[in-house]
């Protein structure tokens, strides 16, 4: 085999590894923007239904009514915000439950109720799984920061035109009455 040929066939052999190469990093890259998707599906869910049982809560009558102004107030703010000002709306509403839980007797008279019980209880387990959605969306969106400013995925451009993604930073602290009940 002359000199040159079996020069053209390495040339040809690195070039088929490094397509592969940049073909596997853009399927990692692709599956990390899926996951981030997945993620904020989860966590819009969560944040919805944390939202929801907070406004559900407010109007029972169970709670005074000036707590049951400020968390239904922010509840339907947290529901109703536009995408931009998603973040803040979802403080306030942590904000607000910890202001009208921050006693355990608030909890209490919410148990004692008729159906307090469970409402306290779906109360309880949705301002614990926010935290975590958010933390599993942060995470993914951790990862694919990390990957995209490779030199590679900027160079060759594997990243197309998605989006850079963003983490989603909010107040997600629970009320301490609410806390200590999980």
């Amino acid at each position: 085999m002359p000199p040159v040929t079996a020069t053209l066939i390495w040339i040809l052999v690195a070039l088929v590894l490094i397509g592969l190469y940049l073909s596997w990093t853009a399927g990692r890259l692709d599956r990390l923007h899926a996951r981030i998707d997945a993620a904020r599906a989860a966590l819009d869910a969560q944040l919805l239904r944390r939202a929801s049982v907070a406004q559900e809560l407010a109007t029972s009558g169970v709670l005074d009514p000036a707590a049951s102004i400020v968390l239904y107030e922010a509840a339907h703010a947290a529901r109703q915000s536009e995408e931009e000002q998603r973040e803040v709306a979802e403080s306030e509403l942590s904000q607000a439950l910890r202001a009208v839980f921050a006693e355990a007797q608030q909890v209490e008279a919410v148990r004692e109720a008729p159906g307090g019980e469970e409402a306290a209880h779906e109360l309880t387990e949705a301002v614990r799984r926010v935290p975590m959605a958010r933390r599993f969306h942060n995470d993914a969106v951790g990862a694919a920061r990390r990957l995209r400013e490779h030199r590679k995925v900027r160079w060759f451009r594997l990243a197309g035109h998605a989006p850079f993604p963003m983490a989603f930073e909010m107040d997600d602290e629970p009320p301490t009455a609410l806390a200590d009940r999980q």
